[in-house]
């Protein structure tokens, strides 16, 4: 098994050239907020990451191994939580109400201008839709604000439903967002 035991946060200093020979490894968020586990990267090799105090793993950080390889950290898709307002029952502000909401709870959420995204949990799904929120479930890579050394405001590349599935019923029909 080879050792991992240095991180390089975004691959900072590296040539373009090195990172696209990189290995890969695939992490979803629980993964990438320890710091000693154990994984095997995309050219089949075991690897033991043993980071001092490291924070939590970033998509596009770049581990370094003992033999001086390099491995490619990725944001590997996980269920996650879209969370947007809803125009016909509410408005904008409570998107920002349920921001601040869930981060008094300590709640790991990814900010975009329209929506939040949070980790998959059926009770604060429905919590969130009890706020008169769309919430759809998906299938996303999570990069979550606050612990990032970079921004997370790149591009997911992913669509929405276009159900108001609050489960509340107002006697009308919801028209698509």
């Amino acid at each position: 098994m080879l050792t991992v035991n240095k991180l390089l946060p975004q691959g900072r200093g590296l040539a373009a050239v090195l990172l696209r020979r990189a290995a890969e490894v695939s992490l979803d968020w629980r993964q990438r907020q320890h710091s000693h586990l154990e994984v095997t990267d995309s050219q089949g090799r075991r690897l033991e990451v043993s980071l001092p105090q490291a924070p939590p793993l970033r998509d596009a950080d770049v581990l370094v191994a003992e033999d001086g390889s390099l491995i490619r950290v990725l944001a590997a898709p996980q269920p996650v939580l879209l969370v947007r307002a809803c125009a016909e029952h509410g408005s904008p502000l409570d998107l920002l109400r349920a921001a601040y909401q869930l981060g008094l709870r300590q709640v790991a959420l990814a900010l975009e201008a329209d929506q939040l995204m949070v980790e998959a949990d059926p009770a604060l799904a429905e919590t969130l839709r009890q706020q008169h929120l769309i919430v759809t479930e998906a299938q996303l890579a999570f990069e979550p604000v606050g612990a990032a050394p970079a921004a997370t405001g790149h591009g997911h590349g992913h669509g929405h439903g276009p159900d108001c599935a609050h489960g509340h019923d107002h006697g009308h029909d919801h028209p698509p967002h």
